[in-house]
Parts: structure tokens; sequence; C-alpha cells
């Protein structure tokens, strides 16, 4: 029988998904995760490591597809923030995934994907800053993180709504 790698890699991070998201790091159990997956679990340590490495691939690909999925726009950053909030809600593994990462990694351990899409968002709002499309009453970085955290607080708190997402970001850029 001859394996397809990548659809045994792929199979793996989709049961891993939830494991990690539920469980973190720690709790994860790669049995559960290769059984979910109907794979050996030395198939975890072929194509990813160990069971860190196979949670720090997964958290990449979710980062990847958060920042694909919604991108920023500096000139509309109430709408960025709840398409923010509204990817939250679709996918709440994400911010699990990244929780669990800085608990069990320390808050100051950011995944390179996530501090290269930081690094050119804040550029992004600088440009919008000096173009004067955006309030300069933060700097860049700043105002990134309350746009950005504004959502994550949103996304947590019961009955928070987008249109609260928005209409607070919009009070946090008016001049």
């Amino acid at each position: 029988m001859v394996r397809d790698k990548e659809a045994t890699k792929a199979k793996l991070l989709e049961a891993a998904l939830d494991e990690f998201a539920e469980h973190g790091i720690a709790g994860a159990r790669v049995d559960r995760i290769a059984a979910k997956a109907g794979c050996n679990k030395a198939m975890i340590y072929a194509y990813f490591g160990s069971k860190e490495g196979l949670f720090d691939e997964l958290l990449k690909i979710q980062i990847d597809r958060m920042i694909e999925a919604v991108p920023i726009t500096p000139d509309d950053l109430p709408n960025y923030a709840g398409r923010l909030f509204d990817s939250y809600v679709e996918r709440p593994q994400v911010l699990r995934l990244a929780a669990y990462h800085r608990l069990e990694n320390g808050f100051d351990a950011i995944p390179k994907a996530e501090a290269e899409a930081y690094q050119h968002k804040v550029e992004a709002v600088a440009k919008a800053q000096m173009e004067g499309k955006v309030s300069a009453a933060f700097n860049a970085s700043d105002l990134l993180d309350l746009v950005v955290h504004t959502s994550i607080l949103a996304f947590s708190t019961p009955n928070a709504t987008r249109e609260l997402v928005e209409r607070a970001v919009r009070r946090l850029i008016a001049e």
C-alpha cells in the first residue's frame, strides 16, 4: 500500500486542531490525534518531529489562513475589526491555539508568521496615518493593538456583536 504523505499530514493537522484547541499543548494526546486521523501515531513524529512540532505547524497554518481571510484595511479599521470578530466567531480554535501558545511558551513568544503579519499591518496603518486617512492619536502599533484586542474582547463577551466592535473602533479612531 502506497502512503500519501500530504493526505496523511492533512488528516493529522485536521485532527490536531480540535485536540489542541480543547486541551492545549501539554494536555493534547498524540494517541487521540492519531486515532481521530485514522493514522499511526508514529506518523506524527515522522512528519512533525514531535507533538510540539505538530502544534507549531498547525498554529502557523491557522495564522496564515486568518491573515489571508482577513486582510487589513487600514483606511477602514472599523470594518477590519468587524471582520476579525466574525472570523473569531467562525473559527474560535484560532484564538484558543494562540492563547495556549502564549500560556505555555510565555507571552513574548510570538509565532514567526504572526510577527511578520503584525509588522506588515503596523506599516500599513502608519502609512494610512501619514496620508491622513487614519487618526494619529495613537502610534500605529498601539492603534493596531487596540483594534485587534477590541475584536478579541468582544468575541469573549456574551452578547457582543460585530456592530458593537465597529462602533467601538469608530469611536477609538475619531478625531
